[in-house]
């Protein structure tokens, strides 16, 4: 019975860390009979990542961007194809009248500019596609911040599953102990296995949440989903930036404005196009002539084709791009607006998740562990019954899978701050 209240007294002291408050746990050199290794194990874990590593994996493996990577080389293709001119014709007649045989050969000729501003397209094209691909990074980014901070969470309750279980089995060992030397009715023997069964049963299905928040990561960075990997760090890490200098990042760097200003640049191409397209292309043509007698044996002719614009004009296409290029703009404007606001209430949200977090950490969890420590030394006194400690049990694990949840939806905060600004949160 010696042992039992050491072995509480080193759970408590360990529910102060990591599992809890989303901190590390704290190196030990005594193993619990939760886990069957020190919680300093929780840090050497096979496979454990940083949360930059974890974003350095995806970026160089995820399928989907490497796939999105591609679209700079069929960029680069197309502006080779926007570089191509014009082939000449030939062609070659027989004629029973004379001339006998004529050899023509014509030769258009873009007028206007139109091989300089398809070309201007072309590029305008590739920065767009640039664009997308940077919206692509900062959305994987957005993904692998919140798988690896789930499987952080998701870590942090399946410890807390383990311990739960090793101080339900003491608690159950304790009343035992108590009911066979005659100072604890059965019942409290009956309470206890309950407590135990249910305590077991949670910590079977945090473990297989465990197991899918780990398949979550390990897609994102292209592994196979039961491939081992650990989270490290603190769940209340990360700094939140004042609502103004959010604001100005935002507008200054975001990458969805970024992807529209280039695709207003994509518009002004595309309609400085379409104004040349309104000039008509001529088509010189010379024709080298044979057999013509008595006339003359060889002679040749020379001429100018050009198409009259009398139906088609091609100043609806103008207006097309004229129209599309102010929507884009004031798109973007709209959008400018809107993102301010966005990051001014991503922050706020932000800013109050933290303090939550940290509120659990400093102020709240201490606190629900004194209560329990206070609680298990009555039940050893003998002052109370075994349903309050088990209350007091129940109350700090509440307050304990909260502390969890207020770590992630602090992560979270910050993840939907990073979406908001389009910028990479340190």
């Amino acid at each position: 019975m010696d042992s039992a209240p050491a072995t509480l007294l080193f759970l408590i002291a360990l529910s102060s860390g990591a599992p809890w408050a989303g901190q590390e746990p704290p190196v030990a050199t005594t193993a619990t009979p939760a886990t069957g290794a020190p919680p300093a194990a929780a840090a050497a874990a096979p496979g454990a990542l940083s949360l930059d590593q974890a974003m350095a994996l995806a970026l160089a493996a995820n399928g989907s961007l490497a796939a999105a990577r591609l679209g700079r080389e069929v960029a680069a293709a197309n502006v080779e194809v926007a570089r191509e001119r014009p082939n000449p014709d030939l062609a070659l007649e027989e004629d029973r009248e004379t001339p006998h045989d004529l050899l023509t050969l014509s030769q258009p000729i873009e007028s206007a500019g139109k091989r300089r501003r398809r070309v201007a397209l072309a590029r305008a094209q590739a920065a767009s596609g640039a664009a997308d691909l940077d919206r692509a990074v900062a959305d994987l980014r957005n993904r692998v911040r919140r798988a690896y901070h789930g499987l952080a969470a998701a870590e942090r309750r399946a410890l807390l599953g383990d311990v739960l279980l090793g101080l339900a089995g003491r608690t159950l060992e304790t009343a035992r102990q108590r009911f066979d030397a005659g100072d604890a009715p059965h019942l409290e023997v009956l309470q206890a296995e309950l407590a135990s069964a249910q305590a077991d049963n949670e910590a079977r299905g945090v473990k297989s949440l465990l197991a899918a928040a780990r398949a979550d990561l390990n897609t994102l960075l292209a592994r196979p989903p039961a491939t081992p990997v650990a989270t490290v760090g603190d769940l209340a890490a990360g700094a939140v930036p004042a609502t103004a200098e959010a604001t100005r990042r935002a507008v200054a760097a975001s990458a969805e404005l970024a992807a529209l200003d280039r695709k207003i640049v994509e518009e002004g191409a595309k309609l400085e196009l379409a104004r040349a397209q309104r000039f008509p292309d001529p088509v010189l043509a010379g024709t080298v002539t044979h057999r013509a007698e008595p006339d003359f044996d060889w002679g040749w002719h020379a001429g100018v084709t050009v198409t009259l614009p009398v139906f088609t004009r091609h100043q609806a296409e103008v207006e097309v791009e004229e129209r599309t290029l102010a929507q884009l703009e004031a798109q973007r404007a709209a959008r400018a607006a809107e993102i301010g606001g966005e990051v001014y209430a991503a922050a706020v949200q932000a800013a109050a998740a933290r303090d939550q977090a940290l509120r659990f950490r400093d102020e709240i969890l201490p606190r629900a562990e004194e209560v329990e420590r206070l609680a298990e030394e009555s039940y050893r006194a003998g002052q109370t019954g075994l349903a309050a400690l088990l209350q007091a049990f129940q109350a700090t694990r509440d307050v304990r899978l909260q502390a969890i949840q207020a770590g992630l939806d602090y992560q979270n905060a910050l993840a939907d701050l990073e979406k908001a600004m389009g910028v990479e949160l340190p």
